[in-house]
Protein backbone atom coordinates (compact mmCIF):
# COMPACT_ATOMS: atom_id res chain seq x y z
CA UNK A 1 0.00 0.00 0.00
CA UNK A 2 2.80 1.99 1.05
CA UNK A 3 4.46 1.56 -2.99
CA UNK A 4 0.92 2.39 -4.16
CA UNK A 5 0.80 5.98 -2.18
CA UNK A 6 4.18 6.56 -3.72
CA UNK A 7 2.95 5.65 -7.36
CA UNK A 8 0.09 7.51 -7.04
CA UNK A 9 0.73 10.63 -9.23
CA UNK A 10 -2.61 12.31 -7.97
CA UNK A 11 -2.46 11.49 -4.50
CA UNK A 12 1.13 13.30 -4.43
CA UNK A 13 -0.36 16.69 -6.47
CA UNK A 14 -3.05 16.74 -3.68
CA UNK A 15 -6.25 15.75 -6.19
CA UNK A 16 -8.77 13.51 -5.35
CA UNK A 17 -10.02 12.17 -8.13
CA UNK A 18 -13.37 11.12 -6.43
CA UNK A 19 -14.12 14.81 -5.43
CA UNK A 20 -13.09 15.77 -9.09
CA UNK A 21 -15.31 13.35 -11.09
CA UNK A 22 -18.36 14.44 -8.09
CA UNK A 23 -17.14 18.19 -9.11
CA UNK A 24 -17.64 16.79 -13.23
CA UNK A 25 -21.22 15.00 -12.25
CA UNK A 26 -22.43 18.16 -10.89
CA UNK A 27 -21.62 20.65 -13.64
CA UNK A 28 -22.89 18.62 -16.41
CA UNK A 29 -25.75 16.85 -15.12
CA UNK A 30 -27.89 18.44 -17.71
CA UNK A 31 -26.13 16.99 -20.40
CA UNK A 32 -26.12 13.58 -18.80
CA UNK A 33 -28.01 11.29 -20.67
CA UNK A 34 -29.62 13.76 -23.49
CA UNK A 35 -29.32 12.97 -26.99
CA UNK A 36 -27.25 14.46 -29.41
CA UNK A 37 -29.18 14.37 -32.96
CA UNK A 38 -27.43 15.90 -36.64
CA UNK A 39 -29.16 19.11 -37.97
CA UNK A 40 -32.42 19.04 -40.11
CA UNK A 41 -31.87 17.14 -43.36
CA UNK A 42 -33.02 20.27 -46.22
CA UNK A 43 -33.44 18.65 -49.45
CA UNK A 44 -31.25 20.24 -52.01
CA UNK A 45 -34.46 20.82 -55.09
CA UNK A 46 -37.92 22.21 -53.62
CA UNK A 47 -40.10 19.01 -52.88
CA UNK A 48 -43.50 19.51 -54.01
CA UNK A 49 -42.54 20.72 -57.74
CA UNK A 50 -39.90 17.49 -57.62
CA UNK A 51 -42.16 14.66 -56.51
CA UNK A 52 -45.12 15.98 -58.84
CA UNK A 53 -42.95 15.15 -61.79
CA UNK A 54 -41.91 12.20 -60.24
CA UNK A 55 -45.56 11.26 -60.28
CA UNK A 56 -45.84 12.02 -63.63
CA UNK A 57 -42.70 9.90 -64.43
CA UNK A 58 -44.10 7.29 -62.07
CA UNK A 59 -47.33 6.90 -63.78
CA UNK A 60 -46.16 6.09 -67.47
CA UNK A 61 -44.59 3.01 -66.00
CA UNK A 62 -47.54 2.12 -63.89
CA UNK A 63 -46.36 3.09 -60.57
CA UNK A 64 -49.16 4.96 -58.54
CA UNK A 65 -47.45 5.70 -54.97
CA UNK A 66 -43.96 7.50 -54.52
CA UNK A 67 -42.89 8.02 -51.17
CA UNK A 68 -41.26 10.59 -49.64
CA UNK A 69 -37.64 9.21 -48.81
CA UNK A 70 -37.49 8.36 -52.89
CA UNK A 71 -37.52 12.28 -53.42
CA UNK A 72 -35.66 13.26 -50.67
CA UNK A 73 -32.81 10.50 -52.15
CA UNK A 74 -33.19 12.01 -55.51
CA UNK A 75 -32.55 15.75 -54.48
CA UNK A 76 -29.56 14.87 -52.58
CA UNK A 77 -28.04 12.39 -55.88
CA UNK A 78 -29.06 15.71 -57.78
CA UNK A 79 -26.93 17.52 -55.30
CA UNK A 80 -24.06 15.38 -55.93
CA UNK A 81 -24.21 15.15 -59.42
CA UNK A 82 -23.89 18.70 -59.51
CA UNK A 83 -21.31 19.21 -57.22
CA UNK A 84 -18.79 16.60 -58.88
CA UNK A 85 -19.83 18.41 -62.31
CA UNK A 86 -18.97 21.75 -60.98
CA UNK A 87 -15.55 20.46 -59.51
CA UNK A 88 -14.45 18.89 -62.83
CA UNK A 89 -15.22 21.65 -65.02
CA UNK A 90 -13.84 24.37 -62.42
CA UNK A 91 -10.17 22.47 -62.62
CA UNK A 92 -10.36 22.23 -66.30
CA UNK A 93 -10.68 25.61 -66.30
CA UNK A 94 -8.24 26.69 -64.19
CA UNK A 95 -5.79 24.04 -66.29
CA UNK A 96 -6.76 26.06 -69.37
CA UNK A 97 -5.82 29.74 -67.77
CA UNK A 98 -2.80 28.59 -66.44
CA UNK A 99 0.25 30.28 -68.36
CA UNK A 100 3.58 28.53 -68.81
CA UNK A 101 5.71 31.71 -69.88
CA UNK A 102 7.68 31.45 -66.89
CA UNK A 103 7.83 27.99 -66.75
CA UNK A 104 11.79 26.88 -66.99
CA UNK A 105 10.61 23.85 -68.03
CA UNK A 106 8.80 25.20 -71.05
CA UNK A 107 10.25 26.72 -74.19
CA UNK A 108 8.01 28.91 -76.27
CA UNK A 109 8.42 27.86 -80.15
CA UNK A 110 5.97 29.95 -81.59
CA UNK A 111 4.17 33.67 -80.43
CA UNK A 112 0.77 33.33 -82.89
CA UNK A 113 0.04 36.39 -81.10
CA UNK A 114 2.98 39.10 -82.25
CA UNK A 115 2.49 37.12 -85.96
CA UNK A 116 -1.07 38.42 -85.77
CA UNK A 117 -0.04 41.74 -84.73
CA UNK A 118 2.78 42.28 -87.22
CA UNK A 119 0.24 41.40 -90.03
CA UNK A 120 -2.43 44.36 -88.72
CA UNK A 121 0.73 46.16 -88.97
CA UNK A 122 1.04 45.40 -92.57
CA UNK A 123 -2.46 45.72 -93.33
CA UNK A 124 -2.58 49.01 -91.14
CA UNK A 125 0.27 50.59 -93.07
CA UNK A 126 -0.89 49.52 -96.37
CA UNK A 127 -4.06 51.16 -96.13
CA UNK A 128 -2.67 54.20 -94.97
CA UNK A 129 -0.52 54.18 -98.63
CA UNK A 130 -3.79 53.74 -100.42
CA UNK A 131 -6.02 56.39 -98.53
CA UNK A 132 -2.68 58.81 -99.12
CA UNK A 133 -2.73 58.15 -102.43
CA UNK A 134 -6.49 58.66 -103.20
CA UNK A 135 -6.10 61.81 -101.40
CA UNK A 136 -3.79 63.25 -103.24
CA UNK A 137 -5.73 62.94 -106.47
CA UNK A 138 -8.50 64.06 -105.19
CA UNK A 139 -6.76 66.87 -104.11
CA UNK A 140 -4.99 67.31 -108.08
CA UNK A 141 -8.56 67.23 -109.20
CA UNK A 142 -9.78 69.75 -106.85
CA UNK A 143 -7.30 72.21 -107.69
CA UNK A 144 -7.82 71.01 -111.53
CA UNK A 145 -9.68 74.54 -113.28
CA UNK A 146 -10.55 73.06 -116.81
CA UNK A 147 -13.63 74.43 -118.41
CA UNK A 148 -14.93 71.39 -120.04
CA UNK A 149 -15.05 68.94 -117.15
CA UNK A 150 -15.83 65.56 -117.46
CA UNK A 151 -18.93 63.65 -114.74
CA UNK A 152 -15.82 61.92 -113.34
CA UNK A 153 -14.12 65.20 -112.40
CA UNK A 154 -17.23 66.71 -110.66
CA UNK A 155 -17.30 63.59 -108.89
CA UNK A 156 -13.86 63.35 -107.82
CA UNK A 157 -14.05 67.04 -106.91
CA UNK A 158 -17.15 66.84 -104.87
CA UNK A 159 -15.64 64.18 -102.99
CA UNK A 160 -12.36 65.83 -102.28
CA UNK A 161 -14.81 68.90 -100.76
CA UNK A 162 -16.26 66.39 -98.41
CA UNK A 163 -12.80 64.95 -97.36
CA UNK A 164 -11.82 68.60 -96.95
CA UNK A 165 -14.95 68.87 -94.80
CA UNK A 166 -14.64 65.67 -92.99
CA UNK A 167 -10.91 66.64 -91.84
CA UNK A 168 -11.76 70.29 -90.98
CA UNK A 169 -14.69 68.44 -88.19
CA UNK A 170 -11.87 66.22 -86.76
CA UNK A 171 -9.47 68.84 -85.93
CA UNK A 172 -12.44 71.05 -84.86
CA UNK A 173 -13.45 68.00 -82.69
CA UNK A 174 -9.60 67.11 -81.73
CA UNK A 175 -9.19 70.92 -80.46
CA UNK A 176 -12.55 70.65 -78.57
CA UNK A 177 -11.27 67.90 -76.93
CA UNK A 178 -7.65 68.98 -75.87
CA UNK A 179 -9.34 72.37 -74.79
CA UNK A 180 -11.71 70.06 -72.48
CA UNK A 181 -8.82 68.23 -71.51
CA UNK A 182 -6.87 71.93 -70.15
CA UNK A 183 -9.85 73.21 -68.28
CA UNK A 184 -10.74 70.21 -66.42
CA UNK A 185 -6.58 69.99 -65.56
CA UNK A 186 -4.47 66.88 -64.64
CA UNK A 187 -6.76 63.77 -63.51
CA UNK A 188 -5.24 62.23 -60.12
CA UNK A 189 -5.23 58.46 -59.21
CA UNK A 190 -7.05 57.49 -56.12
CA UNK A 191 -4.59 55.86 -53.79
CA UNK A 192 -6.19 53.00 -52.18
CA UNK A 193 -3.02 52.24 -50.29
CA UNK A 194 -3.42 55.32 -47.62
CA UNK A 195 -4.42 55.20 -44.51
CA UNK A 196 -8.46 55.05 -42.85
CA UNK A 197 -9.19 54.12 -46.50
CA UNK A 198 -10.07 50.51 -47.22
CA UNK A 199 -11.13 49.08 -50.55
CA UNK A 200 -14.11 47.54 -50.95
CA UNK A 201 -15.44 46.91 -54.80
CA UNK A 202 -13.44 49.11 -56.33
CA UNK A 203 -14.29 52.24 -54.43
CA UNK A 204 -12.45 53.97 -50.64
CA UNK A 205 -14.61 53.89 -47.98
CA UNK A 206 -13.28 55.95 -44.91
CA UNK A 207 -12.98 54.53 -41.45
CA UNK A 208 -13.84 56.58 -38.48
CA UNK A 209 -12.18 55.86 -35.49
CA UNK A 210 -11.97 57.43 -31.76
CA UNK A 211 -14.48 59.38 -29.93
CA UNK A 212 -13.98 62.60 -32.36
CA UNK A 213 -15.68 60.73 -35.66
CA UNK A 214 -11.79 61.65 -37.19
CA UNK A 215 -10.18 59.15 -39.80
CA UNK A 216 -8.28 56.05 -38.09
CA UNK A 217 -5.15 55.02 -39.50
CA UNK A 218 -6.36 51.43 -40.50
CA UNK A 219 -3.98 48.42 -40.65
CA UNK A 220 -1.92 48.11 -43.33
CA UNK A 221 -2.91 44.67 -44.24
CA UNK A 222 -5.00 44.90 -47.97
CA UNK A 223 -7.67 42.52 -48.29
CA UNK A 224 -6.99 40.47 -51.68
CA UNK A 225 -10.07 40.10 -54.17
CA UNK A 226 -11.58 36.74 -54.45
CA UNK A 227 -10.21 35.33 -57.41
CA UNK A 228 -13.39 34.19 -59.98
CA UNK A 229 -13.23 31.53 -61.91
CA UNK A 230 -15.07 31.81 -65.20
CA UNK A 231 -16.47 28.37 -66.93
CA UNK A 232 -17.49 29.02 -70.74
CA UNK A 233 -19.07 26.80 -73.26
CA UNK A 234 -15.64 25.33 -74.69
CA UNK A 235 -14.73 23.80 -70.86
CA UNK A 236 -18.23 22.20 -70.54
CA UNK A 237 -18.11 20.93 -74.05
CA UNK A 238 -14.95 19.36 -73.21
CA UNK A 239 -16.19 17.97 -70.07
CA UNK A 240 -18.75 16.03 -71.74
CA UNK A 241 -16.68 14.46 -74.25
CA UNK A 242 -14.31 12.83 -71.91
CA UNK A 243 -17.31 11.83 -69.60
CA UNK A 244 -18.21 8.39 -70.87
CA UNK A 245 -22.46 8.76 -70.48
CA UNK A 246 -21.91 11.98 -71.73
CA UNK A 247 -19.67 11.66 -74.63
CA UNK A 248 -22.57 10.60 -77.01
CA UNK A 249 -25.72 12.13 -75.31
CA UNK A 250 -27.92 14.86 -77.61
CA UNK A 251 -26.93 17.89 -75.18
CA UNK A 252 -23.55 17.47 -76.34
CA UNK A 253 -24.60 17.66 -79.94
CA UNK A 254 -26.60 20.44 -78.87
CA UNK A 255 -23.90 22.25 -77.39
CA UNK A 256 -21.54 21.90 -80.32
CA UNK A 257 -23.48 23.20 -83.14
CA UNK A 258 -24.22 26.72 -80.50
Amino acid sequence: RDDDDINDVASMAGVNLNEESARIMATNSDLVGTQIQSCKDEPFLAAIPLHKRILETAKKLGITDVPAEVVTFISHATQNRLRTVIEKVTVITQHRMESYKDDEWYEQATDVRSQLKFFEQLERLEKQRKDEQEREILLKAAKSRSRQEDPEQARLKQKAKEMQQQELAQMRQRDANLTALAAIGPRKKRKLDAPGLLAIGGEGVGLCGGSQGGLGTASPRQYPRQKITRVNLRDFIFYMEQEREMSRSLLLYRALLK
